[in-house]
């Protein structure tokens, strides 16, 4: 065998060798932490447009392989009287007392602490806040009326 020949050999030898060991190898933080999802994520949603047919009419849909968030407006006399979140075709139940990480996760989107929610859910923008990073997900909707955010609902799915 020709000195080149056995040199190709070696290094195909020492290729498979390192591929069988990279792969008994734990998977790395950042690809396990793909499978996850966001601790805190804020996604952002436009209203329902004046003149609407009454009723729950959607608002908007986000999608993800974690869940499914659809906001819905209810409409009466053609005026949007207020939203709500569903999650997973759910409306979360009341969360009651928040853990700091959601307030948090508020300032770090840009979104006021969370306080008591406003009587009314109305405005020319929608934000709806996730913070998973503890054992249960919380989900808080804002509106934006006349330039200030305001929390609508705060809910544990």
């Amino acid at each position: 065998m020709s000195d080149f020949l056995r040199r190709r050999l070696l290094c195909a030898l020492l290729a498979l060798g390192a591929a069988g060991f990279a792969a008994g190898l734990p998977a790395s933080p950042a690809r396990s932490a793909a499978n996850e999802p966001p601790s805190c994520a804020s996604i952002a949603f436009r209203p329902l447009p004046s003149g609407a047919t009454d009723g729950d009419q959607e608002a908007g849909l986000y999608k993800s392989r974690f869940g499914r968030i659809i906001v819905t407006g209810t409409v009466k006399g053609g005026q949007v009287q207020g939203y709500y979140v569903t999650v997973n075709d759910k409306r979360p139940p009341d969360a009651g007392t928040l853990p700091p990480s959601v307030a948090a996760c508020a300032a770090a989107k840009h979104l006021p602490a969370p306080g008591k929610p406003e009587a009314s859910c109305v405005g020319d923008r929608l934000q709806v806040l996730v913070d998973h990073s503890g054992a249960k997900r919380y989900v808080l909707l804002y509106a934006r009326q006349s330039g200030k955010w305001g929390l609508c609902s705060v809910g544990a799915a």
